[in-house]
């Protein structure tokens, strides 16, 4: 399904820096069990709209824009592999705070928090255990770098100094201009992961953590990543599963498109109602859209 964008006013949120690149993310469809409550939950908890329903899909977003994509009828998985988390990215640090306080009032149960040095990220799960990261980024100018490259780490966020800062009124839970950010996969090999996104599809590596690989575009801190913590040496995923149905990869420009899309069918992607698709060596599907 492809984002529907609604008129904007002369207010529009200035581009964030995970779209200012030749591709971003798009949207993450997810396969599920229970459509009416993880509908609920992306609408009521994490506070997106609902954009169309049906029994064969849920589609929500913000102003106007897909973000996450519910699909019915998922099968048990049967490999570790798969998402790890969707990354939500939100337009200020502001935004962040009241993102929390609404959480807190909605009673939404945090699994963590951290500051990433070019990010400030809070992280949970839906109820069928798919990860959620709502994060903001710091300014490009403030990404600390290390012999030239993007230093990332894990630190405490303070979270007490962060709620304070969220305004009295809150209103809607998540702001205009919220978008997705990255997203994060549970791999086999994170060699193969980079000769994957890296090798075949373009990907530039960023950086590297034990056990995870960091690749984005237009130098990013990261579009996709990928780790092997709980899924070393995993198997591919069979289609229908629960968890990842696919990733859109969205293309800025009619340039960027035609490179990813010759790089996709190089490496053994088709083409698609939806746009030319590929899977990862784990069953991850990638659809390209422009």
């Amino acid at each position: 399904m492809r984002a529907e964008r609604m008129s904007m006013t002369a207010e529009r949120p200035a581009t964030p820096e995970a779209h200012d690149a030749p591709v971003h993310i798009g949207a993450v469809a997810l396969r599920v069990f229970d459509l009416p409550a993880l509908t609920a939950f992306y609408r009521d908890r994490i506070g997106l709209s609902v954009l169309s329903q049906s029994q064969d899909e849920v589609a929500l977003g913000i102003d106007g824009v897909l973000l996450v994509t519910l699909l019915p009828g998922a099968s048990r998985p049967s490999s570790p592999a798969g998402l790890f988390h969707l990354a939500l990215l939100l337009p200020s640090r502001q935004a962040l705070a009241d993102w929390l306080a609404h959480a807190a009032r909605a009673g939404v149960v945090l699994e963590g928090a951290s500051d990433h040095l070019v990010s400030e990220a809070l992280y949970l799960s839906d109820p069928e255990g798919n990860g959620i990261e709502i994060y903001r980024d710091r300014a490009r100018a403030e990404w600390p770098r290390e012999d030239g490259a993007i230093r990332m780490a894990t630190e405490r966020l303070d979270l007490q100094a962060l709620l304070a800062e969220a305004r009295d009124e809150p209103g809607a839970a998540l702001p205009a201009g919220t978008r997705m950010g990255h997203v994060h996969l549970r791999v086999g090999d994170t060699s193969a992961a980079e000769a994957f996104y890296v090798g075949r599809l373009g990907f530039a590596l960023m950086l590297r953590y034990p056990g995870a690989s960091f690749m984005a575009t237009g130098s990013y801190h990261h579009h996709i990543a990928a780790n092997v913590w709980n899924s070393r040496g995993a198997g591919p995923r069979r289609e229908g599963e629960a968890g990842l149905a696919h990733v859109a990869l969205q293309a800025r420009d009619a340039e960027a498109f035609a490179a990813l899309r010759a790089r996709m069918l190089e490496a053994g992607g088709t083409e698609t109602d939806e746009g030319p698709a590929i899977a990862d060596p784990w069953g991850n599907r990638l659809v390209l859209r422009r």
